[in-house]
């Protein structure tokens, strides 16, 4: 699959199958990630793998009562209806969870997070996994006690959670907009 394929193919996944990308596979997925762009060529970023499944369901748990109790974003109702849903799993029940975070320090640090994200999740479509970025859960891991709970480190923040498996079914197509276009000369 060449790049523009894999930009123009790939879409969220939310149904995973059970079994875990290797070592081997997260690790490629985090060199990609680690050839992004960023400002200064600071190149911030951590990264922090989760693959224990108990873990996962604990944060899951932890970020819908977080979100809930607290609404730290504007979201469509719907969005919140969801979260208070026990059968909702903040993390489609993937079984692996790879946190792009970085000290905060210093201008465009969301922004380069941003970018090896997006490789990271160009790399997993090109080599045949699904991802989804969970922006559901960025306000719970922000906390102390979300921290606390994978690891990482008070002075870093997580910029990008993005759960990572193999996709149960192919993800519909989902059609793009037009881009709002203006040219100059």
């Amino acid at each position: 699959m060449d790049v523009l394929e894999a930009i123009s193919t790939r879409r969220s996944i939310r149904d995973f199958l059970p079994e875990a990308p290797s070592r081997e596979k997260i690790m490629a997925l985090i060199d990609a990630a680690t050839q992004a762009p960023s400002a200064v060529n600071r190149q911030p970023w951590s990264f922090l793998v989760v693959r224990d499944r108990v873990l996962l369901d604990k944060i899951s748990d932890a970020a819908k009562a977080f979100m809930t109790n607290t609404r730290p974003l504007e979201l469509p109702e719907q969005l919140y209806e969801k979260l208070a849903d026990p059968n909702f799993h903040v993390f489609y029940h993937a079984p692996a969870l790879i946190v792009v975070a970085a000290e905060a320090k210093g201008p465009w640090i969301a922004e380069d997070c941003a970018l090896a994200a997006e490789n990271l999740m160009i790399a997993a479509h090109a080599c045949g996994l699904g991802t989804c970025w969970i922006g559901l859960s960025q306000p719970f891991l922000s906390t102390r006690e979300g921290k606390q709970m994978i690891g990482l480190p008070e002075t870093e923040t997580p910029f990008a959670p993005i759960v990572v498996g193999y996709p149960r079914v192919s993800a519909p197509d989902s059609p793009r907009k037009p881009p709002r276009l203006r040219w100059i000369g």
